[in-house]
């Protein structure tokens, strides 16, 4: 599963590589430890131009209350490729709002000896890469604010990633930066968007072992 990841570039670095407007994020600061279940806004990429603050943790549209909300957020923090479009949280999002979570690396854990070791996760020729991501944009009718919120889509686990997350064999679709755009567009089929969710080729990726209390500096 996938819930560390790390965005050390500037508003302006996203925005020039993923060809946006920075305007929403204007005050994010670059983050080298985002822990899903804080559920604080991330910069995400849809089809605006506008590069979109979202909480990570899917709230989808149709939760009545807001104890309901927060509840699901931590339900909803990772969406499975193999079930994504059956599930009720995740079956509508996926068809037509899907989006991009921007990341300099993610974080994994590796089982050994009772013991878990971490490991950061990179591209070898890219600084900023592409998680898949869904959204939705939920309406809290007791304050009237709208919430955008997202999840990351995992799948079967690659040869690098099957030695790290060696429990459920799992790691996030990574888009490559070719298929991005694609990836965006609200009338792919189906079959279309199943194609786009595969595992990353290993031989493209890095994995960093770090020491055992990195996350308790």
């Amino acid at each position: 599963m996938c819930y560390r990841t790390a965005l050390t570039a500037k508003p302006h670095e996203i925005a020039e590589r993923y060809n946006r407007k920075e305007d929403e994020i204007l005050l994010f600061q670059p983050d080298n430890n985002i822990n899903a279940f804080a559920h604080e806004n991330e910069p995400i990429i849809t089809e605006s131009s506008y590069i979109i603050p979202m909480r990570w943790g899917l709230i989808p549209f149709w939760v009545d209350k807001p104890e309901e909300a927060i509840k699901i957020q931590n339900q909803t923090l990772n969406a499975r490729s193999e079930t994504i479009f059956t599930k009720p949280s995740f079956r509508e999002a996926i068809k037509t709002k899907r989006c991009l979570v921007p990341v300099t690396g993610f974080y994994d854990w590796r089982h050994e000896n009772g013991k878990k070791i971490p490991y950061f996760i990179t591209l070898k020729n890219q600084d900023i890469f592409s998680l898949a991501g869904i959204y939705d944009i939920w309406h809290d009718k007791n304050t009237r604010k709208s919430i955008a919120t997202f999840s990351i889509i995992t799948t079967q686990a690659n040869e690098l990633m099957r030695y790290i997350h060696n429990t459920n064999f799992r790691m996030p679709v990574i888009i490559s930066k070719e298929n991005e755009e694609k990836w965006l567009k609200p009338t792919l089929s189906q079959e279309e968007i199943k194609k786009l969710m595969f595992p990353y080729p290993h031989e493209q990726m890095n994995g960093k072992q770090l020491p055992m209390d990195y996350f308790k500096r």
